[in-house]
């Protein structure tokens, strides 16, 4: 268990909990505060990370949920709260998008030596009732700090970031990240996943920290997309079907 995950500590009261060995390379974040924590996100379920996190906090946790999509919501089940946005309670209560088998395929698609005792053929996807739900502009008091909810549709209907003016964090889920962004989904919306990065561009951001891959994302990626999908937009392909754009450290998949 240990081995599968990598825990990077960002400072004395945030750490990055990441499963490099999957092609996914996802990241969930653990926030301390002085009488509570939260854990944004929980991974793709494949090793216990509660484990974990209780080697790290005994403060009272609540997970909030980037958006409802496999690889973000896989350890919820072993946790007693949790929160999303409204717009995805169907998708976690009653009937997850994608069929079991695509979700296994995705989970298996590239060469992973997973964790001993997990057998991807019984991998189940989380289902589950939110004890609160996520609304833009939400303040989440952690006690001596702040983390802000911010509604950013597009990569899902209810993907949400979250950030600390304080500091100028932005966990920025599958918003903003060092690869390929999909926007490709039927559940995606090029224009609103456009719209949701002009917004956090408005946004005093110092330190961006991803949902997938690497952790080093420069501020100014954000920039970067915005002026990509204007151009794209400007052209007329910012729709689904239009293609993979490259822009270097990231591209864009319509």
């Amino acid at each position: 268990m240990a081995d599968w995950f990598q825990v990077d500590k960002i400072d004395r009261n945030t750490y990055a909990i990441s499963e490099p060995a999957h092609w996914e390379e996802p990241h969930c974040y653990l926030l301390l505060g002085k009488a509570r924590a939260v854990l944004i996100d929980t991974g793709l379920g494949v090793s216990n990370i509660r484990k974990i996190i209780d080697t790290l906090t005994s403060l009272p946790v609540l997970v909030v949920t980037t958006h409802v999509h496999w690889d973000h919501i896989g350890g919820h089940g072993l946790f007693e709260r949790f929160a999303i946005h409204e717009s995805e309670q169907e998708w976690i209560s009653d009937r997850f998008p994608l069929p079991l088998d695509t979700v296994r395929h995705s989970l298996t698609c590239q060469p992973c030596y997973f964790p001993v005792g997990f057998d991807p053929m019984r991998y189940q996807i989380f289902q589950g009732d939110p004890v609160r739900f996520l609304r833009d502009g939400d303040i989440l008091d952690l006690g001596g700090r702040r983390l802000q909810v911010l509604h950013t549709p597009g990569h899902s209907p209810g993907h949400c970031c979250f950030y600390e003016p304080e500091q100028g964090f932005l966990y920025s889920g599958d918003l903003i990240y060092r690869g390929c962004l999909d926007v490709f989904y039927p559940t995606t919306d090029p224009v609103l996943f456009y719209q949701s990065v002009k917004k956090v561009r408005r946004l005093d951001i110092r330190r961006i920290f991803p949902g997938h891959h690497s952790l080093n994302v420069p501020p100014d990626i954000i920039g970067r997309m915005e002026a990509a999908l204007e151009a794209i937009y400007s052209s007329g392909h910012l729709h689904h079907g239009s293609g993979i754009y490259d822009f270097g450290d990231f591209q864009i998949h319509l």
